[in-house]
């Protein structure tokens, strides 16, 4: 067994907490120290700056340091990997000539340019005047200003005009970015997705790490000054692996061939900016460590051991050392302080870091906090990282935001859309089928329901299914004397839940057709066409097809064209496997024969006919009720499974009281649908008139027994929710009562009567205050 390794992280920023903590993390970590640190970060703290050479070299030999991880590019600028080596130390990082690729933006660009890596256009300019001649030259209308030294991520303009572009170079060589701009390089502007491609390097060896994605705006939307980086996320999806590897083998490889080749062997992380445009891959810069914040998404899907990895990149055989990346993504959000990036507001107390731990996935990476007391405080323009991650991209960003709620800083920011190009681009992925909506899947659909659909057409049928709207001949009124439309629309209600669980959707679509039937023949008007809509979350063609068959069934049943309708599919309004469905129906009648008759009365009375079960009222109650029962229980008194009973299709009273309705006998037709025998019978009533109701007149069915019985709810509520066994009612006069009951085909109850009153329902009980079995 080896001995624990002393290890010793160099820096303070958010990069360096998540690098101490994979560190920590590792078996092999037996003491961690990290300088200087901030508040958040593992192990033994000591104050030597990054920067300071001479007292890092001094804190690793005393301490008898094993492995240096440096973190920020000024270390390694500085030569602290040099004067480690020299030390006998060893230290995961390139030394200073190997860093010049990050440390002087114009060395890059003539690496690049020497080695045919391929990049922008660009001049070295160390005066205004030569980069409006370059511009003229160039033909550009505007370009990138880059300090060519090392400006903490801040030394980049992205210029829109020509003036824009010469203020940003007489800025940066008037000192803006301090001695970093004393060059300044110009970039021709470059249109596409910005990757951020890192990988690990032992001199002779690149392999890369899972791609990235920054936002270095401040903004949401990508607006604003650019910054060090207001989040990440890894993988990127606009970098797919095989993009990846072509770009190692292309750009990552050759670069540290070359650097080896040129006497600068790059141990470390090399870190590609690429702008992926129209015309292919292009270099924007070198980095030459570990990205802030991509360190705080790539290490936690790391999961080989990062000092296992370190150790072998600096002993030049990462060629030998599987590295294994963990499923999932993740995605890191910064939360800045007040005025960031141009005038951070430091020393606010951090509040709610403990509820972060509390969501699972979630990781806290301090970057400026420090300690005050027994608080956290803000030392920095960016305080800190919060990392989620998932097995997808929006359960890692979903994770990162959760745990980002639970930490409050007084006049702190961060944007809220970090990720959304790769969100956008995932939704994109495969055209509109991969958003949910799959067109193929509609056209089969229509395919599936257009034979059932058009065994309803007749002659008056000029255009159905496939056309942008159906087409139906007006001519037959011409068989009326006075013909009037009557519509309905209406839809399922939640019945349609308990269908598609229950596997049944053909229902839905009988149900609906039969409701709107029953709607208009209550007005004496016989159905001509309907036309459907159905909506779910993913169109799946058969169930879509058993909608349409069960609408075309009902039709046909009716004498009444299906036209033909609308297929939606609606991703995230409606849940996996659910749908919805609506429809309208258009019937004629005449004029003069319209129910009700305004001849309604005390004395007259009512008849019922039975309701085939709930129809489609009530089934907010009923999926409640009976929750706690499996669909295919026979609980007394059923004498059917559950589902057969709540799933039993609304039924078409057309055929029965069609011709009956050829007759002057019927005053009124009530539809018992929402509102039970409660709030339907007043409809038809005149202002001076009431109805009374016999509930012992009709055998309640077993079904609306059993709900009665469970649920203990009194009459008024169960006949106000359900129908109760009674789909419709006839008004009639007394003497006509047997009559229509001896024409009716089916049996029938007389169960109250018109009396005097102010349009309400009152509900008689049974003789002996028994409830009607």
């Amino acid at each position: 067994m080896t001995a624990p390794l002393t290890v010793l992280v160099v820096g303070s920023g958010g990069r360096e907490h998540a690098l101490a903590w994979a560190a920590a993390r590792s078996p092999r970590c037996g003491t961690l120290l990290v300088a200087p640190g901030n508040a958040g970060t593992p192990g033994e703290r000591v104050d030597v700056r990054a920067d300071d050479v001479d007292g890092l070299v001094a804190l690793a030999r005393a301490r008898g340091v094993d492995l240096v991880l440096v973190g920020p590019e000024v270390a390694l600028a500085a030569g602290l990997v040099d004067a480690l080596a020299a030390a006998g130390i060893a230290a995961f990082g390139p030394t200073a000539a190997a860093a010049r690729l990050e440390s002087s933006k114009a060395f890059t660009r003539e690496f690049a340019a020497r080695h045919g890596l391929p990049g922008p256009r660009f001049a070295v300019v160390t005066s205004v005047a030569e980069a409006s001649a370059w511009l003229d030259a160039s033909g550009l209308a505007c370009a990138v200003v880059k300090a060519d030294g090392l400006a903490a991520g801040k030394g980049v303009v992205v210029a829109d005009d020509g003036p824009a572009t010469l203020a940003a170079v007489a800025a940066a060589l008037g000192g803006a970015f301090g001695a970093a701009g004393h060059l300044v390089v110009l970039e021709e502007r470059l249109a596409g997705e910005e990757v951020s491609l890192l990988a690990f390097c032992d001199g002779t060896v690149a392999v890369a790490m899972p791609p990235a994605q920054d936002h270095k705006r401040v903004g949401e939307g990508d607006r604003g000054p650019n910054t060090g980086g207001m989040g990440a996320y890894a993988p990127a999806p606009a970098c797919p692996p095989e993009l990846a590897a072509e770009l190692t083998r292309t750009i990552l490889q050759p670069t540290v061939t070359a650097l080896a080749a040129e006497g600068s062997p790059f141990v470390g992380v090399l870190y590609a900016g690429l702008m992926l445009t129209a015309d292919g891959p292009r270099l924007l810069e070198f980095n030459v460590r570990f990205g802030d914040p991509e360190t705080q998404v790539l290490l936690p899907l790391l999961a080989t051991d990062l000092l296992d990895v370190a150790e072998a990149c600096v002993a030049g055989r990462l060629a030998d050392t599987p590295l294994v990346w963990r499923d999932g993504v993740a995605l890191t959000v910064v939360l800045a302080a007040g005025g960031y990036p141009d005038r951070p507001v430091t020393g606010g107390v951090v509040r709610g870091l403990d509820g972060v731990s509390s969501v699972p996935g979630a990781l806290v990476f301090h970057a400026g906090t420090e300690r005050r007391g027994d608080d956290v405080v803000a030392s920095g323009g960016r305080v800190l990282a919060v990392t989620g991650v998932g097995l997808d991209l929006a359960e890692a960003r979903s994770v990162a935001y959760e745990g980002l709620a639970h930490v409050a800083l007084d006049g702190a920011h961060h944007r809220r859309d970090i990720g959304w190009r790769a969100v956008a681009r995932l939704a994109a992925h495969g055209g509109y089928a991969a958003s949910g909506v799959d067109i193929d899947a509609g056209n089969d659909a229509v395919a599936r329901m257009k034979v059932a659909v058009e065994r309803t057409h007749g002659p008056a049928v000029l255009r159905g299914v496939g056309a942008f709207g159906g087409v139906f001949d007006a001519s037959v009124l011409r068989a009326y004397e006075h013909p009037v439309l009557v519509a309905s629309t209406d839809g399922v209600g939640t019945k349609v839940e308990l269908l598609a669980r229950a596997g049944r959707p053909g229902v839905a679509g009988v149900d609906i057709v039969n409701h709107c039937i029953d709607d208009v023949l209550v007005q004496r008007a016989r159905p001509l066409f309907f036309l459907d809509y159905v909506a779910t979350a993913k169109l799946d063609p058969a169930m879509a097809a058993a909608v349409v068959t069960g609408m075309a069934s009902a039709c046909e049943a009716a004498d009444c064209a299906l036209l033909g309708g609308e297929t939606a599919e609606m991703p995230g309004v409606y849940q996996p496997g659910a749908f919805d469905i609506a429809g309208t129906l258009v019937g004629v009648g005449e004029r003069d024969l319209l129910l009700p008759r305004p001849d309604i009365g005390p004395g007259d009375v009512l008849i019922g006919l039975a309701s085939s079960g709930p129809h489609t009222n009530g089934y907010s109650l009923l999926r409640r009720v009976f929750a706690g029962l499996p669909l295919d229980a026979r609980p007394a008194p059923l004498e059917v499974p559950l589902v057969d009973a709540l799933c039993a299709p609304h039924r078409s009273y057309l055929d029965v009281l069609w011709p009956l309705l050829q007759t002057d006998v019927v005053k009124a037709l009530i539809h018992i649908t929402g509102g039970g025998l409660i709030e339907n019978p007043p409809r038809i009533l005149p202002a001076d008139a009431s109805i009374e109701i016999d509930l012992g007149s009709w055998p309640v069915p077993p079904l609306f027994r059993l709900v009665r019985d469970v649920t203990g709810l009194d009459d008024h509520e169960l006949h106000r929710t359900l129908n109760m066994g009674i789909g419709m009612v006839l008004v009639v006069a007394p003497g006509d009562v047997a009559g229509v009951r001896e024409k009716l085909t089916e049996e029938s109850w007389v169960i109250g009567r018109v009396v005097p009153g102010d349009q309400t329902v009152r509900l008689l009980p049974a003789p002996g205050g028994a409830r009607p079995a």
